[in-house]
């Protein structure tokens, strides 16, 4: 519990971070990335997979790309739910899924 409130609050501070890299997404606050670090950690386990099986006879067509747009709408999803975490295009979310899961990935190796 402790490591995963650990992992949530660097994950946190590099999404608030983030919009130095991303011009079409803005983080309001510290706390703002944080809650969205959150949020996006449970749409990630709880929508995502919903929406990967939903979308697999697309994904298959597309020899696994759609799965990149599943990718952008969780993202989408996050800006809806969180307030002052905006984001526009299509790039720019997909880069930040990219960025964060990089992110987690390096914050994980370092917690074992």
């Amino acid at each position: 519990m402790i490591n995963y409130a650990i992992r949530l609050v660097l994950t946190g501070v590099l999404v608030f971070l983030m919009p130095k890299l991303l011009s079409d997404i803005s983080v309001d606050t510290i706390t703002t990335g944080i809650i969205v670090a959150f949020v996006m950690s449970l749409l990630n386990t709880f929508v995502k997979p919903i929406l990967k099986l939903i979308a697999l006879p697309i994904t298959f067509l597309t020899l696994g790309l759609f799965s990149l747009v599943i990718s952008v709408v969780v993202v989408y999803l996050c800006s809806y739910v969180v307030d002052g975490f905006n984001v526009s295009g299509f790039l720019a979310p997909l880069l930040f899924s990219f960025l964060l899961s990089i992110a987690n990935g390096l914050v994980s190796s370092f917690q074992d």
